[in-house]
């Protein structure tokens, strides 16, 4: 139990990572019902966007404070640059076409960007260090924050704060919820609904990229098979939460972090179990948390927020 405390962090911080990503999932499927595979490796194009900027933008031995900003802007420009351009030729002309003909693109786009970075980026081909932050790590009571999490904390609650803002204040955010509730009624009343999807995929692919970030300062390195796996973890924060729900899918990413955490840490403890409480099993237990949730609501935490156009 004296562990209790930091495994609940542990998870929570985990969860802000998750949810990041979840949001661009689930604000494309609320408005355009597509489940972008792909956007695991906006993910990860968002973070080497960042180490490009380190590593060949930046002169040698620039102060991770001054190199961060930069680094952060690198990486939404990249990941919003691939996010619209695979919105604008390659799902822009399926809009029309059965479901499964942009479901196979997005995974067929989703190899070809791994791909792309491993050809393109020498130093893909392994594992890249990423900059990290020096200093710590901070305790707080019973809790210990390393600093590569400091990022993380900080830009997790800002972004949903700024999301809930943009969407419930702004003129483009109330045509995002008019163009999910009903796009041909949405363009009758004046609303621009290809400017607005290319709207939600640059906002997601900028959390996306803000959750890259994050993910090569708390781990100190980055590959090009990173989006893969958490672009899945994401995706099932997203259906926690409730697809279409930009709310659920942070609360989804949280509830999937924690219950991660706390696997890893105690499942071992109960007897005839210990081989399942490893890290390798903590992706197991993610997916036995939505399989169980599917089952008993399959709406979501939060419910979905897609209208039925059938």
């Amino acid at each position: 139990m004296n562990e209790l405390p930091q495994q609940l962090v542990n998870g929570l911080l985990l969860g802000s990572m998750y949810g990041l990503v979840a949001i661009g999932y689930t604000m494309v499927y609320g408005i355009v019902q597509l489940i972008n595979f792909a956007h695991g490796e906006i993910f990860m194009t968002g973070a080497f966007g960042a180490l490009t900027v380190y590593a060949y933008v930046l002169p040698d031995g620039t102060s991770i404070w001054i190199a961060l900003p930069l680094m952060l802007v690198g990486a939404i420009i990249v990941a919003v640059l691939v996010a619209v351009g695979a919105e604008r030729f390659a799902y822009r002309p399926l809009r029309t076409a059965p479901r499964l003909a942009p479901l196979i693109t997005a995974i067929g786009l989703s190899l070809a960007l791994q791909q792309a970075v491993w050809a393109w980026y020498p130093e893909a081909k392994s594992a890249r260090t990423f900059p990290t932050i020096p200093g710590g790590p901070f305790n707080i009571g019973n809790v210990t924050i390393q600093t590569g999490d400091i990022f993380l904390v900080v830009v997790a609650p800002l972004s949903m704060a700024f999301l809930a803002y943009f969407v419930m204040r702004t003129r483009t955010g109330r045509g995002m919820q008019a163009t999910a509730q009903d796009p041909d009624t949405a363009k009758l009343m004046g609303v621009n609904t290809d400017r607005i999807i290319v709207i939600a995929f640059a906002l997601g692919a900028a959390f996306a990229a803000v959750g890259g970030v994050a993910y090569g300062l708390k781990y100190g390195q980055i590959d090009f098979k990173m989006g893969f796996l958490l672009g899945l973890k994401a995706f099932t924060a997203a259906v926690l939460g409730g697809i279409g729900n930009i709310y659920g899918a942070m609360l989804g990413g949280l509830v999937l972090g924690v219950a991660e955490a706390l696997s890893t840490a105690y499942i071992s403890d109960i007897p005839g179990m210990s081989q399942f409480g490893s890290q390798s099993w903590a992706d197991v237990w993610a997916f036995v948390l939505l399989i169980l949730v599917l089952l008993f609501r399959p709406q979501g935490l939060l419910g979905e927020r897609v209208a039925d156009r059938a």
